[in-house]
């Protein structure tokens, strides 16, 4: 097929598009308003892409038209989707495309509210430093995959499936398409307040989900009390893991540049293990995905540790961008609550001497809602100083959107010594006269007014060792 995908900056976009040139299909894109690091990815995956919307975009020859659902695409007056349905060419989502084209598969759904972009990435790159010709789709780049989204040639396909709805006119979430087999549910609490204002709208899809898992099929979940409770939708086999006794779970945890832990087996079983990644939710990740792979027989104990240590993780989930600083420089992903959490609490944990500076951007519709504004008393607990950028436009009509004064307020009727920077240069210009004891973590989901490609060279030179 010939197959074009409007919106091929999106992460989950992206990924598609590379799974079906790797099928063997002919793909070209298209997209507007990108920035790194999605921008410069696409560019080097050897497409055909035009960074416009044009209907003199498509092929002539088009088969099937994949259109994206962020508002900058512009909906049904996306031009390009109007020329494929003009031309009578069938015109789809890239979570329709994956789920009709991988039914025959053997697909492992990697879901929750955080940790899902990790787990999936190091499921598919354990599965490829064992042998294991196996498919993905990740919505996040890791170094350590060749590519976001690939077919592979056995049936084994890693999905991670998303709980926001496939578009503005189609509100099932994305893995509602997906027909799993197998699913490691990482976590669930409320998220997407934009999309779903109360919890049990929020863990509904979760439901659909464990309800449509087939008896036959495995379902490792992590021990939480809205899993356990969501648990007893499902009539497949379940493993628990992140708990007590009786689950997969880690001791004698160490960390450091690398940390190391024991991988403890319902029965016992005891495997040493070690990681570059930071944090100790990231060793949760591991253990979530060493069940899976173990208790579905895919993997051995000697290659799953051999490709555990040897994972790089994923870009924007705490990246130390500098070289030379003494001030690292650290990226963080903080889409919501707990994604922000977990960041800062793996910092506290790994640089425990050092003065917590925090640069966000609230750059979701969950930050950016007036409906969600009780998260700031919280989330910035333990920071020494946090620099807040102005929440961005666009979709602001779709919500209540949340001012930058309001959001500063917040946080500081919270305690923290929060403090508004415009744009990119006052936030440089805040963190150019640092002591040096410090650590700066970059946290948003969105480009962060181009913070994480200027800071590190100015603190390689400012704070250079």
């Amino acid at each position: 097929m010939r197959i074009h995908f409007t919106g091929i900056a999106g992460a989950g976009m992206a990924a598609v598009a590379q799974m079906m040139q790797d099928a063997g299909h002919e793909v070209s894109g298209s997209d507007q308003d990108v920035f790194p690091p999605m921008s410069t990815f696409v560019e080097g995956l050897g497409l055909p892409v035009s960074w416009r919307l044009d209907a003199a975009n498509l092929p002539r020859d088009l088969d099937v038209l994949v259109q994206g659902a962020s508002a900058k695409l512009g909906g049904d007056d996306n031009v390009e989707a109007a020329e494929a349905r003009r031309r009578g060419v069938r015109v789809t989502t890239f979570p329709e495309l994956v789920g009709d084209l991988t039914r025959d598969r053997i697909n492992t759904v990697v879901a929750g509210s955080f940790g899902k972009s990790t787990c999936a990435a190091l499921a598919a790159h354990v599965l490829r430093s064992c042998g294991v010709d196996a498919g993905w789709l990740v919505g996040a780049i890791s170094p350590s995959l060749p590519a976001t989204g690939r077919w592979g040639g056995s049936r084994e396909m890693i999905l991670e499936g998303d709980e926001y709805i496939v578009g503005p006119n189609d509100r099932r979430s994305k893995f509602d398409l997906y027909h799993p087999q197998r699913l490691l549910l990482t976590s669930l609490v409320h998220d997407h307040v934009n999309v779903f204002p109360t919890f049990a709208e929020y863990e509904a899809p979760f439901l659909r989900l464990l309800e449509g898992l087939p008896e036959s099929g495995l379902a490792v979940l992590r021990d939480h009390p809205a899993v356990r409770s969501a648990a007893a939708r499902t009539r497949a086999r379940i493993v628990w893991y992140g708990g007590g006794e009786g689950g997969w779970r880690a001791q004698a945890e160490v960390f450091g540049e690398v940390s190391r832990f024991i991988l403890v087996a319902p029965d016992g079983t005891r495997t040493a293990m070690t990681t570059g990644l930071l944090g100790a939710h990231n060793i949760e990740n591991i253990v979530g995905v060493s069940a899976l792979l173990l208790e579905a027989g895919l993997v051995d104990r000697k290659g799953l540790v051999r490709a555990v240590a040897s994972f790089e993780g994923i870009r924007r989930r705490l990246d130390r961008l500098t070289r030379t600083s003494r001030i690292p420089v650290i990226e963080g992903f903080g889409s919501s609550w707990e994604k922000a959490r977990s960041a800062m609490d793996a910092l506290r944990l790994h640089f425990p001497d050092r003065k917590l500076v925090v640069v966000f951007e609230p750059h979701t519709f969950s930050w950016r809602s007036r409906d969600a504004l009780p998260w700031y008393d919280t989330v910035f607990e333990g920071a020494d100083r946090v620099l807040i950028l102005p929440p961005p436009g666009h979709g602001a009509e779709s919500h209540h959107q949340s001012t930058l004064a309001e959001i500063v307020e917040r946080t500081r009727a919270a305690g923290v010594d929060a403090r508004p920077a415009m744009d990119a240069a006052e936030a440089q210009d805040a963190l150019s006269t640092l002591s040096g004891d410090e650590v700066v973590l970059l946290l948003s989901s969105g480009p962060l007014a181009g913070l994480p490609e200027s800071l590190p060279p100015m603190f390689d030179r400012l704070y250079g060792t």
